[in-house]
């Protein structure tokens, strides 16, 4: 349960025999990290620019549905909340993929393919947020970063005066500041004394020059199965959640101004086999009114660690939705880092000791051996949705019809080599 509590008194709740830490951004990877600091006894400060947590958990800019792979296991049982998670959750078993007309490739079993390293489920993101916040989650809301000052020894904090405090100071120290609010991140062009010098680090982006309209549709007797229509210049989606079905229809940037009534009609025309789920979902971005854009970009950044600041998720990489994994990953990490954090917090090399002096606490090697560990793990996830994003992504009907042949032949399991790689080899978690 998410509570509303200011930084002043989440800091009240900080014994001085423990380090201090601001987390920027209650999203999935800034709600988990803290989750996992506050279950081994630490209190980091949690704080989001929304207005409160309806606004916070009902930003469409952050996503719908999620569909999450195995990686995400861990943090589940560490949180405790396997239960709620999977009552919250639906099993995903299948993905049938269509063919550019409509008509039915290849069906896989999908769940079966990763059954050996864990569940795959599908969860709407607010879903996701209310299991990993549990009976207990102290948030400050219309809170945000002004100025981030590194002296070596700590981070001076100024807030944003355009998001006041009750209670406020002008500023707070802390001893490791985790950047962890989104792609788009306004703290992140404050690292290193500002945006022109942090700027180079976000260089390496994507632009598909796509994008696409998201809803949800009524669940069906499928709940089990993903479907895919990858088109010639268009692209639906259709994820179940629990008792629902996130849409995402997809088009070039160019035809967005179409709007996705006539878009919806348009794609209806193109296909020449429909199923009742296609239908249902088609009906449901027409009837949406004004459902949001989402534009597919992406960002990697070329470092994650500085000084005493660390970016977390889509700070540090944000993915294209193509492979379905940014979540997963950034529970992954968010799971590394809190590892990391508490076996120098605790002054030993497992997090079962008590909390030892501030004065033990080594931020540098903390935060520069989770980017050693985790960062390959997220670029080779990174690269992979990229790959597919240059395979989904066309509007040419010569290239879709090859692309339908070649992926009557090339199995699933090749397509996500690289993610399987990463479940076979699971990260060591501390």
């Amino acid at each position: 349960m998410i509570t509303a509590a200011t930084v002043d008194e989440q800091l009240k709740a900080v014994t001085s025999d423990e380090p201090r830490i601001l987390i920027v951004g209650a999203g999935i990877a800034g709600i988990t990290v803290a989750q996992l600091l506050r279950a081994h006894g630490l209190h980091p400060v949690l704080i989001d620019r929304s207005a409160d947590a309806e606004r916070m958990i009902g930003d469409n800019r952050a996503g719908y549905m999620l569909a999450l792979m195995p990686m995400v296991d861990p943090v589940i049982d560490e949180l405790g909340c396997r239960e709620s998670y999977l009552e919250a959750s639906v099993g995903i078993d299948r993905y049938i993929a269509h063919a550019h007309t409509g008509r039915v490739l290849r069906q896989d079993h999908l769940g079966a393919l990763l059954a050996e390293y864990g569940d795959y489920r599908g969860i709407s993101r607010a879903a996701l947020l209310t299991v990993l916040t549990g009976s207990d989650c102290p948030i400050a809301f219309d809170t945000a970063v002004g100025r981030l000052s590194d002296d070596g020894e700590s981070v001076s904090v100024t807030w944003a005066e355009d998001h006041p405090r009750e209670e406020r100071s002008p500023g707070d120290d802390f001893d490791v500041v985790v950047i962890a609010d989104g792609m788009n991140s306004r703290t992140r062009g404050l690292v290193s004394g500002g945006p022109e010098e942090a700027n180079p680090a976000c260089a390496d982006a994507v632009d598909t020059a796509w994008g696409g309209w998201v809803c949800w549709a009524d669940a069906d007797a499928d709940v089990d199965a993903v479907d895919e229509v990858w088109g010639d210049g268009f692209f639906l989606g259709m994820y179940p959640v629990k008792d629902g079905i996130g849409v995402f229809l997809g088009c070039p940037d160019s035809r967005q101004p179409l709007g996705p009534r006539r878009f919806a009609d348009e794609v209806r025309g193109r296909l020449r086999e429909t199923t009742p789920r296609i239908d249902a979902c088609l009906d449901a971005i027409a009837a949406a009114g004004d459902p949001f854009f989402w534009p597919l970009r992406d960002s990697r950044t070329q470092r994650w660690v500085h000084g005493r600041t660390v970016l977390l998720g889509d700070a540090a990489a944000g993915f294209l939705p193509t492979a379905g994994i940014g979540a997963g990953m950034a529970m992954e990490a968010a799971g590394v880092l809190a590892a990391e954090l508490r076996t120098f917090a605790d002054g030993h090399t497992d997090s079962s000791s008590t909390v030892s002096a501030a004065a033990s606490f080594d931020p540098d090697a903390v935060l520069k051996r989770f980017e050693s560990r985790q960062r390959p793990r997220v670029e080779a996830a990174h690269d992979n949705s990229r790959s597919l994003a240059r395979m989904m992504f066309d509007r040419s009907r010569i290239v879709a019809a090859v692309r339908d042949q070649v992926f009557r032949f090339v199995s699933l399991k090749i397509a996500l080599g690289p993610i399987v790689k990463l479940l076979k080899a699971p990260v060591g978690r501390m």
